[in-house]
């Protein structure tokens, strides 16, 4: 039978675990023509996620964990997952329970009709604040005009991956990681499915309004050069209008003489040129930060212990 991994990246999550166990043990009941893997990814929690996830293993043979040795990221904690999936196709989940499971059957199905990247798109967002709700549709927008591929707006990582799809991803070893971008870039035939996304029922969001806009930040500086472009338009432009400003000051002075001096005028250019100066840096920085990081050649993740599961009930 067909081995389907579900990948379930995890930090703090104590109290969801044991249910979000039981929705996907229903699922793999009610699938009986597959074998299942649940494998956790312990991305460094420090409350008793680790010793849940233990007892889950003791329980159920088809849970497996990898434990990392500390706090790597989502996006670290998926390419783990990506690493040790041995499953024909993989499912990646969510543990706080917001990704319904039973979506998983109608992923299967259009993934045995030849689906390579069965993709959930969110019907519904839930009660997610208006100006975050605005915020993330517009970044996907901008993300997806700046790109020279098709970025999926309002999808997120809860997706059916064929073997195809893993192995490609697992090549992309980068450390700044987007990997809702890496899903798009790899191509594969891609089908979409419709879901309502849950409330949160344990816990709190562990992604904060800050980490959010730093993610967003990898994505465009991952995957598009536009800003850099940006800066070298807005520095022509900037250079283009001085010029006809001084020409302006020239003409003004020997036509009809200055006899204020422009104190006022002197500092707002000054103050103007030095913050596009600034901005441009900024930008140019971000992508020299990113070099900077990858010439290191640090791995991804540390393990500090894993368990394999025996792919059976």
């Amino acid at each position: 039978m067909k081995l389907i991994t579900i990948i379930i990246p995890a930090y703090n999550e104590e109290e969801s675990l044991r249910p979000l166990y039981e929705q996907l043990r229903l699922l793999m009941d009610a699938n009986k023509g597959y074998d299942f893997e649940l494998l956790f990814i312990n991305d460094g929690s420090h409350d008793g996620t680790q010793q849940q996830l233990e007892q889950l293993s003791e329980d159920d043979g088809r849970v497996a964990w990898v434990e990392l040795s500390r706090n790597f990221g989502k996006e670290n904690a998926m390419l783990a997952g990506f690493d040790y999936a041995r499953g024909d196709c993989a499912v990646v989940i969510d543990a706080d329970l917001q990704h319904p499971p039973h979506v998983i059957g109608e992923m299967l199905s259009w993934w045995e009709q030849g689906y390579e990247d069965v993709y959930a798109r969110r019907r519904t967002r839930g009660k997610e604040g208006r100006v975050r709700r605005w915020l993330t549709m517009k970044f996907y927008r901008l993300l997806d005009r700046s790109t020279r591929f098709d970025i999926l707006q309002n999808v997120g990582d809860f997706r059916l991956l064929d073997r195809k799809c893993i192995d490609a991803l697992r090549q992309l070893r980068e450390r700044e990681r987007y990997t809702k971008g890496m899903f798009s870039w790899i191509g594969f035939r891609k089908k979409e499915v419709l879901f309502d996304q849950q409330e949160r029922r344990y816990g709190k969001s562990h992604w904060s309004l800050w980490q959010l806009s730093a993610l967003a930040v990898e994505g465009i500086t991952s995957f598009t050069t536009a800003p850099l472009r940006l800066a070298t338009i807005l520095g022509f432009i900037t250079g283009i209008g001085a010029f006809i400003y001084l020409i302006y000051t020239f003409i003004k002075a020997i036509c009809y003489g200055d006899p204020v001096a422009g104190y006022p005028t002197l500092i707002c250019v000054m103050l103007f040129l030095g913050a596009v100066q600034l901005i441009c840096l900024g930008i140019i920085g971000e992508y020299l930060g990113r070099v900077f990081n990858e010439t290191k050649h640090r791995p991804n993740y540390i393990v500090t212990n894993s368990h394999q599961a025996s792919a059976k009930p």
